[in-house]
């Protein structure tokens, strides 16, 4: 049997108050005055004598820990800095690299820093955080419209936002300058069968061992092409239509790549060991009711679309199509953890996941989040403005765009974005900008990026303000 996925559970809500942090840390260490106050026989021993530094870093962690369970993320900051307050002692830990890696990693999720110090990473993240909360950021329009250009899928780093067009290019933009770097293009003398055999099905950014991009096209070629150095671009995998299908979407990280296929029975799941480019699972029949939809998307995009892939942790992947949801373990033996029919349907192109939860929009234009290893619902809200508009809404639900990020979902619907705790299904609020019709978009912990076909290119950045 395969390893249970490692699980990453936290909840975002309203902070806590700095002085009830003070008040519970110094309660803990004997430090506050309690009712039956300290032992004339024993004398009260200051912060200094009783806590070696690196116990004191492990209170620390705990309370900001502590706070960001029960108050959101957002809550983490105030609540160490209470801690630094109870004596010299404990300041000084607040220097400690360690303590700021180990916080960036188990609050921020993490692992790598932007910022020669781990503190200014800590602090960058929950600035950018606070931005996202009130809906701060800066603007910018990237791309004009062209007749020529339709985007497919857009991805992000910290660094760059690639974004995969129809006719098989992808584009590469530096951020947060938005300039664009490169264009790549996969190769064009290979056999095509159906205008768009090249299309964009999707664009993963690799880390590790460099910054690398690998991108996929509906005929199941796979490229990889690394980002410091000429930009040659490299076929990793050569796609058989015939054996597989479409490639109907493609995503990934730098252990697996995924894709999902329709087209022929009992071969939607393709993974990749993406250190080896080696195929190392084809199976699953999630998307063979679709089959005819698949062969179609090679010649016409202008109908359904027939299903999403998420890494929505690491090591699961969560697949869905119009009626069906399906979790997959990623390690070693690719098993399928739990499926959800959708008695409602799914507007396909709402689906997206982020550390442990996916959100999916009904034909109702009724949003759902799920825990994505038990499919339990989270939190559910509607995507309808008013009583009046609910008709049209339902008609068009199969054209609702979505996506997340680490503590919210956003959705595209009639005329902008709009904003939900992806935890407790509060509303937030409505982007600024209209931008006509979006047809990709994709979020990070500080970028917003979307596609409109009449509009262009945009991009939102929360940590510029």
């Amino acid at each position: 049997m395969s390893r249970s996925p490692q699980e990453r559970r936290e909840r975002d809500s309203e902070g806590e108050g700095e002085e009830e942090a003070v008040a519970s840390v110094r309660h803990a260490v004997g430090l506050g005055r309690g009712t039956g106050g300290p032992s004339s026989s024993r004398p009260r021993l200051s912060a200094e004598a009783v806590w070696p530094e690196h116990f004191v870093e492990a209170v620390a962690a705990q309370v900001a820990i502590d706070a960001a369970r029960n108050g959101g993320r957002l809550a983490a900051a105030p609540a160490i800095v209470a801690v630094f307050q109870v004596c010299a002692t404990w300041r000084a830990v607040s220097r400690s690299e360690l303590l700021w890696k180990d916080l960036a990693g188990r609050i921020w999720s993490r692992q790598r820093s932007s910022f020669p110090s781990w503190r200014d990473e800590f602090v960058r993240l929950h600035r950018t955080a606070a931005n996202f909360r009130a809906r701060r950021s800066a603007y910018s329009r990237l791309l004009p419209p062209s007749a020529a250009l339709s985007c497919r899928r857009l991805t992000l780093s910290d660094r760059h936002l690639a974004a995969g067009y129809r006719d098989g290019s992808v584009r590469l933009f530096d951020l947060p300058a938005g300039r664009p770097v490169a264009t790549y293009r996969a190769d064009p003398h290979r056999d095509r069968l159906g205008r768009f055999s090249q299309a964009v099905s999707g664009v993963v950014f690799l880390a590790e061992p460099d910054e690398r991009l690998a991108f996929a096209s509906q005929d199941g070629d796979i490229h990889v092409v690394s980002l410091d150095v000429s930009g040659t671009v490299r076929r990793a995998h050569a796609g058989n239509l015939v054996e597989d299908g479409t490639l109907v979407d493609f995503t990934g990280d730098d252990r697996r790549w995924v894709g999902l296929f329709a087209g022929v029975p009992g071969r939607s799941w393709h993974v990749w060991d993406a250190a080896t480019e080696q195929l190392v699972y084809v199976g699953g029949t999630l998307t063979d009711p679709d089959a005819v939809l698949g062969w179609h998307m090679l010649t016409d995009l202008s109908g359904p679309v027939v299903g999403r892939v998420r890494v929505a942790e690491p090591g699961v992947a969560v697949g869905c199509t119009t009626s069906n949801m399906e979790v997959v373990d990623l390690d070693d033996t690719v098993t399928t953890l739990n499926r959800l029919d959708l008695q409602h349907g799914a507007a396909v192109d709402s689906v997206d996941a982020c550390e442990g939860r996916v959100m999916v929009v009904d034909a109702r234009g009724l949003t759902k989040v799920h825990d994505v290893l038990t499919l339990q619902e989270i939190c559910r809200f509607s995507t309808l403005r008013r009583a009046e508009e609910q008709q049209q809404q339902q008609q068009r639900a199969v054209g609702v765009v979505g996506c997340m990020n680490w503590g919210y979902a956003l959705v595209f619907a009639a005329r902008g974005f709009r904003v939900w705790d992806a935890t407790t299904g509060e509303y937030l609020y409505s982007f600024r900008e209209t931008i006509g019709e979006a047809a990709a978009v994709t979020a990070s912990d500080r970028y917003v990026v979307s596609w409109a076909d009449d509009t262009g290119l945009h991009l939102w950045d929360f940590g510029a303000m």
